[in-house]
């Protein structure tokens, strides 16, 4: 580990999601190098209280309302200069929170090394959160000045890390810039997602994995769910906002049998729900980087079947490794997922699948990334 730098990750408040992805980083570079998190609003039974070295900000979270939430925003950067000053980590890694531009500059300021990472389109799920509750052009507006705080981000920075190139792209940041790391993918435990159910003995059982709202057009999955034929089970995994107005939707469905709802499941019960299905249906809106739902799918021998954006289409390989969507609207998604169902090569997509992430997603092989990106990182700064 000697010769690379030790590494101070700064996050926003976490939620579940962003407590699971954090976590997979803080595993992959204290495997390498020393490395410590800041942070606001951990999880209480987060496994990093733990296992990392914690500097937490706050217990207070993003906040509902948007003027609560601007004032935790700035205060929340002020504290994040004030721990940043006393830190002997040579390189800040600004992990999801690539529109901190205060601590960003600060941290510049006082010599560190700054590398921004983002873990989706922040701006755009925020005017989507926002349209609910203020009129368009409010939340249109207060998401440019979030998403031009990000850019001006990206080119305070010594090196901006994106999951894929296809993520880089649609963040408009050149994967071919020489301060652009365009492959900082996370891993997945692949010892946990592993192929337990042979494909060929898997009953013709599609489904969804993730939270849900509106953001992953539920909707739209609830009226495939009701006009699949009777050999084919639909399962969603997860919870949310939706799920009561699923439950009243499909509750004919649900009687039947047709339609599963599995409610939330902890995650070490994941792997177990994806090697029940033969197929996983991801119409999600190009708000996230590179869904950890679809890394353990395919570590599990599970085809996706999802939308191209963001990262997706270096992962989801069409034909390959799943399937692209290239449309959300049911008719479209039903007609495709049957003609999934029905190929003969399937079996061999789902080995592609675990295949991939072998190669590229494993825990060996995301270390080997990031030992890369900050030898490189190094060498540019000492030119």
């Amino acid at each position: 580990m000697a010769d690379l730098p030790d590494v101070c990750v700064v996050t926003h408040p976490l939620a579940a999601a962003g407590e699971n992805a954090t976590r997979s980083l803080l595993d992959i570079l204290s495997a390498i190098t020393g490395v410590a998190l800041v942070t606001a609003d951990l999880p209480a039974d987060s496994e990093i209280r733990d296992r990392h070295e914690l500097v937490e900000l706050t217990r207070k979270s993003a906040g509902d309302s948007v003027p609560v939430a601007a004032a935790r925003f700035l205060l929340n950067q002020l504290r994040m200069c004030r721990v940043l000053a006393g830190r002997d980590e040579d390189v800040v890694l600004f992990y999801g929170a690539t529109s901190y531009l205060l601590p960003i500059l600060f941290a510049r300021a006082i010599g560190k090394t700054v590398l921004v990472e983002p873990r989706g389109d922040v701006p755009l799920t925020l005017r989507i959160a926002w349209e609910e509750a203020l009129p368009s052009p409010v939340a249109r507006g207060l998401a440019g000045l979030v998403r031009a705080l990000e850019r001006a981000g990206f080119a305070a920075a010594h090196g901006v890390v994106t999951y894929t190139p296809s993520m880089a792209e649609q963040l408009d940041v050149d994967p071919d810039a020489p301060d652009v790391y365009p492959t900082g993918a996370r891993y997945v435990r692949t010892d946990e997602f592993d192929v337990v159910t042979p494909f060929d003995d898997r009953d013709r059982r599609v489904g969804f994995l993730g939270r849900l709202d509106e953001e992953k057009n539920v909707r739209e999955l609830a009226e495939v769910a009701k006009s699949l034929p009777d050999d084919v089970t639909f399962s969603f995994v997860g919870d949310g906002g939706l799920r009561e107005w699923l439950e009243t939707e499909l509750a004919a469905e649900i009687e039947a049998g047709s339609v599963e709802m599995r409610g939330w499941v902890d995650h070490d019960d994941v792997p177990a729900e994806l090697n029940r299905l033969r197929l996983i249906i991801l119409p999600s809106e190009p708000t996230e980087g590179l869904p950890t739902s679809i890394l353990e799918a395919l570590a599990c021998g599970t085809p996706v079947y999802a939308t191209p954006v963001s990262g997706v289409p270096d992962v989801v390989r069409d034909g390959e490794t799943g399937f692209l969507m290239e449309s959300t609207e049911p008719e479209d998604i039903r007609r495709e997922l049957l003609a999934v169902l029905d190929r003969e090569d399937l079996p061999e997509i789902s080995r592609a699948g675990r295949d991939l992430i072998e190669t590229e997603y494993s825990f060996e092989a995301a270390q080997r990334r990031y030992r890369e990106i900050l030898q490189r990182v190094g060498r540019r700064r000492h030119r």
